[in-house]
């Protein structure tokens, strides 16, 4: 499997080349158009909990796509809902990426999805729930964000505080704790920032330079309230 980002900046799109037999899983609902030679499935990663656990846990969709090469070599064009870049790793089989809900939008075969339970006080302060995606394995990783993504790269115990809303994915190699994001309750609240996430290294975290839930509230003071 090999990819190309096509159109870069807030509205791109992602071609995944697959040879003969090979396969491309996708978030439900992210293709665009596909070669002929493209077949259609819908599957449940990690079997029936699994995809149960995604959905009623960290809010991920039950199903996901897989796209698979069956009648010859073709392409995949795949797009995320929302505006925003998108980011391709290469996954090795030893590094792990913990990402946050609606962050993933496809994932080579070879590609492991589980849903990971954070500790409850970073589930009931971080604002992204209580789980969130854990993805591992081998393979080309390709995750969408709100706006554009940053790539902060961390050496060992260097710290960077992220506001828990701007969150795409972080490898598992980092630390970090959810603080008030100044020394007191009231100056954190009237700051706008409330919670942020304190990182330690060594590690990578990937933010998105959009808040949704920022975005959701401006949108909403245009929509008319009935009487």
């Amino acid at each position: 499997m090999k990819s190309e980002i096509l159109y870069p900046g807030a509205f791109p799109m992602v071609r995944v080349y697959l040879n003969d037999g090979e396969t491309v899983k996708a978030e439900s609902g992210a293709m665009v158009a596909a070669s002929p030679t493209i077949d259609i499935e819908s599957k449940m990663e990690g079997g029936f909990l699994g995809a149960l656990s995604r959905k009623m846990l960290s809010g991920e969709k039950f199903f996901f796509q897989t796209l698979r090469a069956g009648r010859g070599a073709g392409e995949v064009l795949l797009a995320p809902t929302v505006p925003g870049e998108i980011v391709v790793m290469d996954l090795d089989g030893v590094n792990e990426y913990m990402v946050q809900k609606d962050g993933f939008l496809a994932g080579a075969e070879g590609v492991k999805i589980e849903s990971k339970m954070q500790s409850f006080t970073r589930g009931l302060l971080g604002g992204e729930g209580f789980f969130i995606l854990k993805i591992s394995g081998t393979g080309q990783l390709i995750l969408n964000s709100f706006g554009a993504v940053h790539k902060i790269e961390l050496d060992p115990d260097e710290e960077y505080i992220v506001d828990n809303s701007h969150l795409v994915a972080w490898t598992a190699t980092t630390t970090y704790n959810i603080e008030k994001a100044s020394s007191g309750w009231i100056a954190s609240l009237t700051s706008g920032e409330g919670l942020v996430c304190r990182f330690r290294g060594p590690g990578v975290v990937y933010i998105q330079s959009r808040n949704p839930g920022s975005f959701g509230a401006w949108i909403r003071q245009f929509i008319p309230v009935s009487e």
